[in-house]
């Protein structure tokens, strides 16, 4: 729906002047040479290099002395560069990206003698660069055009219903600009929401603990799709200092009191160049080209809970954002703001503050010090810690093992595990889908691992648990799959509370088995309950969630971490991410300006530019990730590499696929394509009429479904792909994938849809035209309803006279792929069965619409 637009940013020139109505955008620095670098090679071996591969630098001495070696054996050729140090001194001249790191100093300013502890003596230093130099950087990096907004705006998913998806669609974002077009002095100018993340990392266990506390920070401005892409839109800007003390002080409250304030302090003069510009306004190019007056403004903050107590000054196991006491978080209490804070401070005592409000009366919130900021509203939903690894698998999948040793003696409950643990295993392929070889009993969780553990635990668990435990996890996933959705409606935000409330009944049985008798006030799961007013607030939370912070980790500390020489690496990995930022700024500008299009070395050659369609697609060079993300937005389509594997003749074909009817199947597919009318198709015509057929068939392994879906792994433009695949030995075991097929466009999620297994993929030529399609086998609905308890329709392979119900379809009809997760129940899973057989040994499968965020939306 359009947009509704109440506030209207105007572009101005460099200095602020406003322009007319209508103004060109202002021309673009010419830019005609890879400067500082030689040419484009140099470039893309620079950016290979430093970014992608992040080599050492011996290792780069090493590569440069042996490429020159070879090209003197080969007579003649120079090497791009020298050696490590002329790279890096040409990185370092980039003119682009610049944001250099400085550092300032704090230490205790309380009493201090010689028999003071030794944190109280130190000097602690923090690195950091001018987040206003970052945002003017963010703002202009020209790739961001046309996934940037100027304006907050209302958008409507129908007349009337109100739609949130980027931070500038909130209400929050709608409310600060009104203050901002209410003051003459600021009235036209665009908001900036400045976006902040911040989450300590262990880099190395083994070498002494090794840890830093990255700050990150983003603009508001740019779409969620853009942060979520990794496209430079959160970089560092900071590195705080991680005050140590001996364990005999580390527990003291003196030396608490010392970090937090330590906390705070830092992020306050971090953020100190922005604050003259929240109150007169500043001016920045955007992407667009033009010059706009902006105001900046402390947006959202990314954390996890521990982090979250610290930013909120709340005494630990209480709410950073509303007031409800750590013992009857069941329900949802009054916001937190820096008024009431101020208020009870000068109000009461400390020890009163500290118990009765769950206030740390020493620590003032960085906030304090810039206008219109309150970190408690500030402070979002965190999907990552909250729903992910929190309450999903550090609170319900631990439950469940919990119940078990209750209810069952100790082999019983370690028996019933294993069995877990082995459906878990046996879950059928899917694309994309994390394979679990002994199920969930690893040590080391990451957040990827508890997201694909998500997919496949509902259907593993049933008959080991109450369905009342079933339906609990079935709410609970159904409320987490609502809430990583890319935008919310009014709809949308009532299914979420409606699941919410489902998984409120439900889990009352952890109580009542005596799992948790001590009920559940826990304070990520009281987290849910302020979702649905922080997706109002400030969008999607798949756009600022900690999983692109802790992503941000590894090319920003850990990688950087590994290359450097581990003596004093702070300095060292400083140095990596100011030269990461500068080759991400000079490949925007280059590829803006078309100056990287085609291949590095078709350009070398002066070769034509191959396009996409031209592009080798072949098998035998397929990419390992079955899913990608896609640029750009194109109309949803399945389709055939451009090379098959072979061609057969039908007999022969028949013979494979072991399908006697073959031949018979691709002549009323013929008909079908050729002949079928809306009264008349294939399956009501004698085989006589259907078109003859003799020649051979091209053979296909894989199929790519492109379509729309931007809450997964998708391009800013939200296009998702994953592959399809009919392969009778995929890594040493037959791979026949499930698709979900367009039956009836006109009727809604399940009931216009239909459900097949490929057993090959093909290409039928006939008289001139190809026809790719692919033969299947079918299955049916078991019931209309979805199955109760776990609120998933269930299917079962078509058969007539006990044979599976086989035809050749059209590609076009199929829609995507789609899990089918067996139906378990009672049954005990052998110990050595392997999931390539899964489809085969059940008798009934569930339509996992918890395969991936797409499928729980379009399945219905």
């Amino acid at each position: 729906m359009p947009y509704a637009h109440q506030f209207w940013c105007r572009p101005s020139d460099r200095q602020g002047v406003f322009l007319a109505p209508g103004a060109p955008r202002p021309a673009r620095e010419p830019v005609t040479s890879y400067a500082p670098f030689e040419n484009r090679t140099a470039f893309e071996f620079a950016d290979l290099i430093v970014k992608k591969m992040q080599t050492s630098i011996g290792d780069i001495n090493a590569l440069l002395r042996t490429q020159a070696a070879y090209n003197a054996t080969q007579g003649g050729g120079d090497v791009p560069f020298e050696d490590a140090d002329e790279l890096f001194e040409t990185v370092d001249a980039i003119p682009y990206g610049d944001a250099p790191w400085e550092s300032f100093t704090l230490q205790y300013t309380g009493p201090v003698d010689d028999n003071s502890p030794s944190w109280k003596r130190a000097t602690y230093t923090v690195h950091s660069r001018n987040p206003r130099t970052v945002a003017h950087n963010m703002a202009k990096n020209e790739e961001f055009d046309g996934k940037f907004d100027t304006t907050p705006y209302q958008e409507y998913s129908a007349p009337g219903a109100l739609q949130f998806s980027n931070v500038l669609s909130g209400l929050w974002a709608y409310m600060q600009a009104s203050k901002i077009a209410a003051d003459p002095a600021t009235h036209g100018s665009m908001l900036m929401p400045i976006i902040l993340g911040a989450d300590k990392t262990t880099v190395s266990v083994g070498t002494g603990h090794t840890e830093f506390h990255p700050v990150y920070m983003s603009i508001g401005n740019v779409h969620n799709s853009v942060r979520r892409a990794h496209r430079d839109a959160l970089i560092p800007i900071a590195f705080l200092a991680i005050p140590k003390a001996s364990r005999g002080e580390t527990e003291t409250d003196e030396f608490r009191i010392f970090r937090k304030q330590l906390y705070h302090a830092s992020l306050a003069q971090i953020l100190s160049p922005l604050r003259p510009y929240m109150e007169t306004y500043d001016v920045l190019q955007c992407p667009d080209g033009h010059f706009r007056r902006v105001i900046y403004e402390l947006g959202p903050f990314i954390a996890d809970y521990p982090e979250q107590v610290v930013l909120a000054g709340v005494v630990s196991g209480w709410c950073p954002k509303c007031l409800i006491p750590p013992e009857d978080m069941d329900r949802a209490g009054e916001l937190r703001s820096h008024e009431h804070t101020a208020h009870v401070v000068d109000a009461f005592d400390v020890g009163t503050v500290w118990t009765m409000w769950g206030v740390d009366p020493n620590v003032i919130p960085f906030t304090t010090y810039f206008p219109r900021a309150d970190i408690h509203e500030l402070l979002t939903p965190d999907l990552l810690h909250q729903l992910i690894k929190g309450t999903f698998k550090d609170h319900l999948v631990d439950w469940v093992e919990q119940y078990l040793y209750l209810e069952h003696p100790k082999a019983e409950a370690r028996r019933r595990m294993d069995d877990i643990d082995r459906r878990i295993a046996a879950a059928p392929q899917f694309p994309g889908l994390r394979r679990f070889p002994e199920g969930r009993n690893f040590k080391q969780w990451t957040g990827n691992d508890s997201k694909a553990l998500m997919k496949v635990y509902l259907s593993a668990i049933e008959g080991h648990v109450p369905d009342e435990m079933v339906r609990c996890f079935a709410a609970y996933l159904d409320f987490c799959y609502l809430a990583r959705r890319s935008a919310h409606d009014d709809k949308s935000l009532a299914a979420m509370q409606e699941a919410l409330d489902r998984f409120h009944t439900h889990r009352v049985i952890f109580e009542t088995v005596g799992v948790r008798p001590e009920g559940f006030s826990l304070p990520r799961q009281h987290a849910l309950m302020h979702y649905i007013k922080g997706i109002r607030l400030f969008g999607s939370p798949n756009g600022i969630c900690s999983s692109i912070t802790e992503s941000k980790h590894i090319r920003a500390v850990k990688r950087p971490w590994r290359a450097s020489s581990k003596n004093n690496p702070l300095p060292q990995i400083l140095r990596a991410n100011q030269r990461l930022d500068k080759l991400n700024a000079a490949r925007s500008c280059f590829t803006s300006r078309h100056m990287l299009d085609g291949d590095v070395l078709a350009a070398a050659l002066n070769l034509p530019i191959q396009t996409a369609d031209d592009e080798d697609n072949d098998e035998i060079n397929e990419p390992e990730d079955e899913v990608a993300d896609i640029e750009g937005v194109v109309e949803g389509i399945v389709e055939l590499p451009k090379r098959p594997v072979y061609t057969r003749r039908v007999e022969d074909l028949a013979e494979e696929y072991n399908t006697p009817e073959l031949q018979e199947l691709v002549r009323r597919f013929l008909f079908d394509q050729l002949l079928a009318t809306d009264e008349v198709d294939s399956s009501s015509v004698d085989l006589s009429r259907c078109p003859k057929f003799d020649g051979k068939i091209a053979v296909y392994r894989t199929a790519y479904a492109t379509f729309y879906a931007p809450s997964e792994l998708s391009g800013t433009g939200g296009m998702h792909r994953e592959m399809i695949r009919a392969n009778p030995s995929w890594r040493g075991h037959p791979r026949f994938d499930t698709v979900l097929l367009s039956a009836d466009p006109d009727e809604p999620g399940m009931d216009g849809l239909a459900v097949a297994q490929v057993v090959g993929l093909m290409a039928v030529m006939y008289h001139g035209v190809r026809y790719p399609c692919a033969l299947v086998k079918w299955y049916e609905r078991v019931h209309d309803e979805d199955d109760n308890p776990t609120g998933m329709y269930v299917v079962q392979p078509e058969c007539v006279d006990g044979e599976r119900v086989t035809s050749i379809i059209h590609l076009d009809s199929v829609f995507r792929a789609v899990h089918l997760a067996a139906v378990y129940r009672d049954t005990e899973m052998p110990v050595e069965f392997h999931f390539s057989y899964t489809l085969d040994a059940f008798e009934s499968f569930y339509v996992n619409k918890y395969g991936d965020y797409h499928l729980h939306e379009y399945i219905v």
